[in-house]
């Protein structure tokens, strides 16, 4: 049997942050989870996910030969990271491996697809700079990077679509983040259809060190607030008729009231963009981040200058940005 040219010894996926133009909870479900209806939008502010080859490289394709896995954290975040098994790209990993050990060896040689002593390890470095637990989905993000990132080092050749089925297994936003780009989300956040967004937004984006937990949120949603009936068509008109007022006008997320409950200085900190002259304002996800949005680049960054001083860091960027991204393969 004729062997293929080994992989790249080094892969890496630039991938965007999420951020949502329009969040309603429909309420809890019987799991614990919460049914809601999302616009789910990559916005540029990215990660850089690494994964590579330590150890000798041997002609094989399938994972159930790697030994798994050693975490390097660069970042850029403003707190830790995880480097165990609740960091979403070491689960992503996992789930990865799991589904082709399921699906069956790449060969027909089962003998190369055991683990042996010394076996190649594979290796995840994160450069961070999508803040963590800031409702921009950094974890999904980094999850989704992962899995592109390893489904090209391991020459596993799924499909992007494969891809998304394996990412549901991670979390609720890492299906979205593999496709990128803008999605209406329904049900937990799974089920997402891409939605057409024809030109490019710009945003001032407010963000904070101190993380909010998203349970927490959801919690305190759960005390405070009822079942949404809102829904998101004003957005997505605005986005088909590429109307940034209307999409300002039309920004909305039912998580603002727990989170304003929790942290009620990011209530100034939004009307602090709207006073500043932003189109519309809106929290991403369960916060703490929230954007404003501009009218044109210019528009942006005087947003961001009037409103430094509301939070720790306030990032210009623009929007829509696609999904991961492979950089590099050598």
């Amino acid at each position: 049997m004729s062997e293929r040219p080994l992989p790249a010894p080094t892969v890496r996926v630039r991938v965007p942050a999420k951020v949502n133009l329009f969040l309603a909870v429909r309420g809890p479900r019987p799991d614990g989870m919460h049914d809601i209806v999302s616009v789910m939008h990559t916005i540029g502010i990215h990660d850089v996910v690494s994964v590579r080859f330590e150890g000798p490289r041997v002609a094989c394709y399938h994972p159930a030969a790697r030994r798994m896995l050693d975490v390097t954290i660069e970042h850029d975040a403003g707190i830790d990271v995880p480097r165990d098994a609740s960091n979403l790209a070491v689960r992503a990993a996992r789930a990865l491996a799991d589904a082709l050990v399921r699906r069956g060896p790449a060969t027909d040689d089962h003998d190369r697809v055991r683990a042996e002593p010394g076996a190649p390890v594979t290796r995840i470095e994160l450069a961070k700079r999508i803040p963590v637990g800031a409702g921009m989905a950094g974890g999904s993000a980094d999850a989704a990077a992962t899995l592109v990132a390893l489904n090209e080092l391991w020459d596993a050749q799924l499909s992007r679509a494969e891809m998304r089925s394996v990412a549901a297994e991670v979390g609720a936003d890492v299906p979205f983040c593999v496709g990128g780009g803008t999605a209406l989300a329904t049900g937990t956040g799974t089920a997402t259809a891409q939605v057409l967004c024809r030109s490019a937004l710009h945003w001032a984006v407010g963000i904070s060190d101190q993380p909010l937990s998203t349970a927490e949120v959801y919690r305190m949603w759960d005390r405070v607030a009822a079942p949404s009936a809102v829904e998101p068509d004003a957005v997505l008109q605005a986005l088909r008729a590429q109307d940034t007022e209307a999409l300002g006008a039309a920004l909305h997320n039912d998580l603002e009231q727990a989170a304003f409950r929790l942290r009620p200085q990011l209530r100034d900190a939004k009307e602090s963009l709207l006073d500043a002259g932003a189109l519309g304002a809106v929290m991403s996800g369960s916060g703490p981040t929230v954007l404003g949005v501009a009218g044109d680049p210019q528009h942006a960054r005087r947003l961001a200058a009037a409103v430094a001083h509301r939070f720790d860091r306030v990032e210009v960027a623009r929007s829509p940005a696609g999904g991961p991204e492979i950089i590099s393969g050598s």
